[in-house]
């Protein structure tokens, strides 16, 4: 336990041997191919708690989860639905806290953990282990490393069935060299990332990583990359935006890289309030499908015939884009429109929302529980368009609108304002 004595990554034609157990990779003529139960298999994968049944549904196979707090219920219901499961050993991050020089806490963790792989090491719906996520967030000690091949060895001794592989939050080279030396044990390197998800392959072949990847967390394009008002609220994609976002970055990675990427996972299949409660869930919270499910359904099954959700191609308040800065005076009523169609016709409910902002000054996410609704003061006038009033206390705000086409999908959109007598952006104590 905790001996680091090799330096580089084993030759793949070494490591990724056939050994005819339950999951394991191999390299054949330059492939790397994930085996299930001796046949290939390519994650088709979604990154939530439920909906298990959309995920067959929709042509998917796997399910990626975090944590092991709820663990016995996910294998199973994941099991029930024909679906493997991505279990993630929860490892705590720098960023909070956790000290990677106290041998006495990394052990503690170790023996934790141990005992969770002894307990599900042969669940039927097992595919790999996830060991932590996002350990180089916010983070400098690399003794984190040492810790993550401490107990990928260790599940290499209980577990030989299962791969393992660690989740980092972006694909840089010189982390991806880092990890190739200090966790020889690992075998797959797994990389969350949102916008920049084509560089990953580059990225990965620019390394000194030998091994393969899965794209453990992709989506539309993350708050922290996108464009911002003044105020630093970030724009969001409409829920169309975004299912073309993901399709064009899926295509370009995991639908071509046949030689390295054993396949990803969707962000977030459900429903999850990060931002907004619409920025990554492909679910709302009452379950209709966003054009996201759908661009996912497309891509695992190659069938386009569904019922597609509402297209939304943008919305406006006061006739004005909300990259362009939409300012409200208080009390003052105002002109929503969003512009939307059904691509098969049906009759579209609308539905508006009105929340305020929970990113802070910086651009950094805040609590949902600071995003109760307010009272929507407005009154419809036709085709997608209504009047509001805005609210009487300065500061910044957000107007969502949902598009239902009555076939259980749905189109989101938001844009921020500000509202502020002087009609502009003023700094807030």
């Amino acid at each position: 336990m905790f001996l680091n004595s090799c330096d580089e990554q084993p030759d793949p034609e070494e490591k990724y041997v056939a050994r005819g157990r339950k999951v394991e990779i191999v390299f054949e003529k330059g492939n790397y191919t994930l085996l299930r139960n001796g046949s290939p298999y390519f994650i088709r994968g979604g990154g939530g708690y439920d909906n298990f049944d959309k995920i067959k549904e929709h042509g998917g196979n796997s399910v990626r989860v975090w944590h092991t707090d709820d663990a016995q219920r996910i294998l199973d219901e994941a099991h029930k639905h024909g679906l493997t499961v991505t279990l993630g050993l929860w490892m705590a991050p720098e960023k909070d806290g956790f000290n990677y020089y106290d041998k006495e806490l990394v052990t503690q963790q170790f023996e934790e953990l141990r005992k969770v792989v002894l307990q599900y090491k042969d669940h039927p719906a097992l595919l790999m282990w996830g060991l932590g996520n996002e350990l180089n967030l916010e983070a400098s000690n690399t003794k984190v490393w040492d810790a993550v091949n401490d107990i990928a060895e260790m599940i290499d001794e209980l577990d030989p069935d299962h791969p393992t592989a660690t989740m980092l939050v972006g694909a840089r080279t010189k982390l991806i060299n880092l990890i190739a030396k200090k966790c020889p044990a690992i075998d797959v390197i797994a990389v969350n990332t949102f916008g920049a998800m084509a560089n990953i392959p580059g990225k990965i072949r620019e390394s000194s990583w030998a091994g393969p990847y899965i794209v453990s967390e992709f989506g539309p394009r993350g708050y922290w990359e996108s464009y911002t008002t003044w105020w630093y609220a970030p724009l969001e994609q409409t829920s169309s935006e975004k299912a073309g976002f993901i399709k064009e970055r899926y295509q370009r990675v995991v639908s071509v890289d046949t030689t390295r990427c054993l396949g990803g996972y969707v962000f977030y299949w459900g429903y999850k309030f990060e931002g907004t409660p619409t920025w990554f869930s492909l679910f709302t919270k009452s379950g209709e499908e966003t054009e996201m499910v759908h661009a996912m359904h497309e891509l695992w099954t190659g069938d386009t015939t569904k019922n597609k959700p509402p297209y939304i191609a943008y919305l406006k308040l006061n006739k004005t884009f909300g990259y362009e800065n939409i300012y409200l005076k208080p009390q003052q009523e105002y002109e929503a429109a969003v512009y939307t169609f059904d691509p098969e016709g049906d009759s579209l409910r609308i539905e508006w929302e009105l929340l305020p902002e929970v990113f802070d000054e910086h651009g950094n996410e805040g609590s949902p529980t600071d995003a109760k609704p307010l009272p929507l003061s407005l009154n419809n006038v036709a085709d997608g368009k209504i009047r509001l009033r805005a609210p009487a206390k300065e500061g910044p705000y957000r107007l969502f609108v949902y598009v239902y086409d009555g076939q259980g999908n749905v189109g989101t959109a938001n844009t921020p304002f500000y509202v502020n007598s002087a009609g502009m952006y003023t700094k807030r104590d």
